[in-house]
């Protein structure tokens, strides 16, 4: 502590309630104690930040207005209160309205007669952005914690793929990842792969299409398909675009054109990619081009609420698709036209009424016998609203209302839409004559008793009839 170089010339004169205004102005509680740790008296800076019941301190042991746990900090400030250096301890003073009031303390002896002022400074504000910050911070760290997992998981999947993939720097055409079996395909080792140009750098019979088609993706960021010739064996290589880190960079994918799809994908299959897709916790459905079933996990089965895959197979996909005749074509056209797809909004109908809001993504697998289309569907119902019905903010954008169509009977959205209306012209109606009910009901053209049974029904405060309004 510095202490005042002069301070009987620049206070000596001070008269008491000058010092009294002076120690109550310099912090947010003032507390003047007697010898034995008596409150004696107390200021406030302002009501805002007086604990609950301060008033009755007054008499009290200081200790005693205190939780249990800071009675010794009480002690320990009373005990430092003569010595030259001053510490600060936080104490807790006991609320019934809420948490307890943290306040922090400095003690200082004042006269000859033992007495004691200390002065405090209100943590409450304080408090409240270390709960904020311990809220973000474990929001932070849920959220990378997901982030993580969705990584490894993703990687995983990447490294145990059957199919080889590459994926390039747009710019420079070099390889950045190559999954092992790129490696074996290439003839190259997975670090050997790393750097090198492609298609330059790699025995391909003429790299011109392939060249050609890179530029095509990054031009116009659709997927492109050419066929090539790697030492004498037909390959097919497709191109995708993606953006990471502000640069663009392609999936290159390797693979055969006389393998099968459902050989990939069939129950058959004991590869490790099959077993995650099995276990995984979204839907996972693959169809033919026409959106027939050809194979499902158990995550799909208990959305549509069926017990086996053999249930399935040959079925239509949209049989359980939120607007019948309706999604299943917009699904399967996109993936015709753009050959993937991600975050189609829609709804999931279980075989015995239950309904679910999911997002679908897809890919279409081109250029194989029999071809196929591959969709994996996320249940997002904990992300929405539980219940169905308009919200009462403020009117929906045509967009909006859009989306429910199909997933809401005409009926119910022109309900919806009627009451949320006649309530907001209700409202401006109070509002322009001030809350005069009588003057709002001749306004919007209604009787007194038919004005009141509306009041009633959107809960717009006392239905009762009152004298003038």
């Amino acid at each position: 502590m510095k202490p005042f170089n002069t301070p009987k010339q620049v206070l000596g004169d001070l008269d008491p309630d000058e010092v009294a205004s002076l120690i109550a102005t310099s912090a947010d509680i003032s507390l003047v104690l007697d010898a034995s740790g008596v409150i004696r008296d107390l200021a406030c800076a302002n009501d805002d930040v007086s604990p609950e019941g301060a008033g009755e301190w007054i008499g009290r042991p200081w200790v005693d207005t205190v939780t249990v746990e800071s009675r010794a900090k009480v002690e320990a400030l009373l005990q430092e209160a003569g010595a030259p250096s001053k510490r600060w301890r936080q104490v807790n003073h006991p609320s019934s309205r809420g948490p307890d009031v943290p306040v922090m303390y400095a003690a200082m002896q004042v006269g000859d007669e033992g007495r004691v002022v200390a002065f405090g400074r209100d943590l409450r504000g304080v408090a409240s952005l270390q709960r904020r910050l311990v809220d973000a911070q474990q929001v932070m760290e849920r959220e990378y914690a997901r982030m993580r997992q969705a990584e490894t998981r993703y990687r995983l999947l990447f490294q145990v793929s059957s199919e080889a993939v590459l994926v390039l720097e747009a710019a420079s055409q070099r390889v950045l990842e190559a999954n092992p079996a790129a490696a074996e395909l290439l003839g190259l080792a997975v670090e050997r792969l790393s750097g090198r140009s492609f298609p330059a750098e790699f025995p391909f019979a003429d790299v011109r299409p392939l060249q050609d088609a890179l530029a095509t993706v990054r031009a116009t960021g659709h997927a492109a398909t050419v066929q090539m010739a790697l030492q004498g064996k037909a390959l097919e290589v497709s191109a995708s675009l993606f953006r990471q880190d502000n640069a663009s960079h392609f999936l290159v994918r390797l693979h055969s054109p006389q393998e099968a799809a459902l050989d990939a994908v069939g129950p058959q299959v004991r590869s490790p990619l099959l077993g995650l897709v099995q276990q995984a916790p979204d839907g996972f459905v693959v169809t033919d081009p026409e959106g027939r079933i050809l194979a499902v996990n158990p995550a799909f089965l208990e959305l549509i609420q069926m017990a086996a895959e053999d249930q399935v197979l040959g079925m239509s996909l949209g049989r359980w698709l939120g607007r019948p005749g309706v999604d299943l074509g917009l699904l399967l056209g996109r993936l015709r036209e753009h050959g993937s797809l991600r975050l189609f909004q829609t709804g999931l109908r279980g075989e015995y009424g239950s309904r679910t809001e999911v997002e679908i993504s897809g890919v279409a697998v081109a250029g194989v016998e029999p071809s196929c289309m591959g969709f994996t569907i996320r249940d997002v119902g904990a992300r929405l609203p539980h219940d169905g019905h308009f919200s009462r903010q403020g009117p929906r954008t045509e967009e909006q209302l859009t989306e429910l169509v199909g997933r809401v009977p005409l009926k119910e959205l022109v309900r919806e839409s009627t009451d949320m209306i006649e309530r907001l012209c209700i409202e401006a109606a109070l509002e322009l004559t001030q809350n005069n009910r009588a003057s709002a009901a001749e306004m919007l053209g209604l009787s007194r008793q038919s004005f009141y049974v509306k009041l009633r029904r959107y809960g717009l405060g006392d239905p009762a009839p009152e004298d003038g309004g």
